[in-house]
């Protein structure tokens, strides 16, 4: 199976809230609340992954609650604390642009005239733009070296090619 079908994460249970079994939620969708839209939502535990079934929500100062069924008090709901949130990648909505960040990571990158600068190992974000963090393989001349690329298309992102798996740079490499 390959990892762009398996389950994605989108958040995750944070801490007990209240005694009636509520706890935080934690959020990496785009639109926060869109969270408790995805069916189904699954959480990932020691036992493997399951089906989790939101029965209430609501904003709390700057994030969110939930309530989940089949816990009802505190005691119990501790156990859900820091697990994942993930949902199938068909649940996912249709693309604006042509691929998801996730899809980038593991992309080699090269810049225009060819050389080679490594692999995109993850994403960041930082207010003004995106970045890809870029690790260099091991045989690169200059060792193993980590490059942050800012993903501004057009002025550095070349071009995308998520089935060739290479992203092509305006980069020029530091030695």
């Amino acid at each position: 199976m390959s990892d762009k079908a398996q389950p994605i994460e989108i958040g995750k249970f944070g801490a007990v809230y209240g005694i009636k079994g509520w706890l935080k939620v934690h959020s990496y969708t785009d639109d926060p609340e869109s969270i408790f839209q995805y069916k189904p939502l699954l959480m990932k535990s020691a036992g493997g992954v399951q089906e989790v079934i939101i029965t209430d929500w609501k904003r709390h100062n700057k994030g969110f609650v939930a309530k989940v069924d089949g816990y009802d008090v505190r005691e119990e709901v501790q156990a859900l604390v820091g697990i994942e949130l993930l949902v199938d990648p068909s649940s996912l909505p249709e693309l604006e642009a042509d691929f998801y960040w996730r899809d980038l990571v593991g992309c080699q990158v090269k810049t225009d005239k060819g050389y080679h600068l490594g692999v995109v190992t993850d994403l960041m974000e930082t207010g003004s733009n995106d970045v890809l963090v870029v690790k260099a393989n091991s045989n690169d001349a200059f060792g193993q070296k980590e490059r942050l690329i800012p993903f501004i298309e057009e002025q550095v992102i070349s071009n995308v090619d998520i089935a060739g798996q290479l992203i092509t740079v305006n980069w020029e490499p530091d030695f």
